[in-house]
This record gives C-alpha cells, sequence and structure tokens, in this order.
C-alpha cells in the first residue's frame, strides 16, 4: 500500500501487474488479490477462498475466473461469486486505473 486519498488506496503501477496472475494486496488488514485479465482490466477481490481459505492470487486464471490452488473452485473475479456446482463468494473490490496507476476503491 503506498497511499489513501479519497476512499482509494493505490496499489501501484499497471504495467507491472502480471497478465493472467494473481498479485497481494494488504489494505489495512484485509488481504486482496489482484489480477489483470487478458482483456487488459485489472480486478481484485479478498484473496481467500470461502471453501477452505485458499490464497486465490495463486489460482489459475482463465477468462474473468480464478480456480481456487486448493480444491479447483470457480470464482468470477468480476463480482465474487463462486460457480455452480459450489456456492459461496468473496468481496470484490472496486478498481480505478488512472495514468498508469492502480487504485482500489474502499
Amino acid at each position: 500500500m503506498v497511499e489513501n486519498t479519497l476512499g482509494r488506496v493505490l496499489i501501484g503501477k499497471y504495467s507491472d501487474l502480471p497478465e493472467r496472475l494473481g498479485k497481494t494486496a494488504f489494505i489495512g488488514k484485509e488481504e486482496i488479490a489482484i489480477f489483470k485479465l487478458a482483456n487488459g482490466n485489472v480486478r481484485a477481490i479478498k484473496n481467500r477462498c470461502p471453501h477452505k481459505g485458499g490464497v486465490l492470487a495463486e489460482g489459475m486464471v482463465s477468462g474473468e475466473h480464478v480456480f481456487c490452488p486448493m480444491h479447483d473452485w470457480k470464482i468470477n473475479v468480476c463480482d465474487g461469486q463462486v460457480q455452480a456446482p459450489d456456492h459461496g463468494c468473496v468481496k470484490a473490490f472496486k478498481v480505478e486505473v488512472e495514468e498508469n496507476l492502480v487504485y482500489i476503491v474502499i
């Protein structure tokens, strides 16, 4: 975390985010998984799977989903919804990108 202004927390540079791989960020005690998707969009969700607490930033990314590395639960990185037949959700965070900087809105 670099800066907190107007309800936004600077995460880092857009150009430094790996494509289709997760990155972990901390905002206070909140652990967040950040993903730059193949289409260039950046998404952020809570970094723990609702099933057994797997670290989602370590999961495989496909399209707008991440697969939990522990038990392969498929979670949408846009809204945090777990895909059927599993159920549950994780908190999704709004992301803003301005001038190569990525912010999480809190």
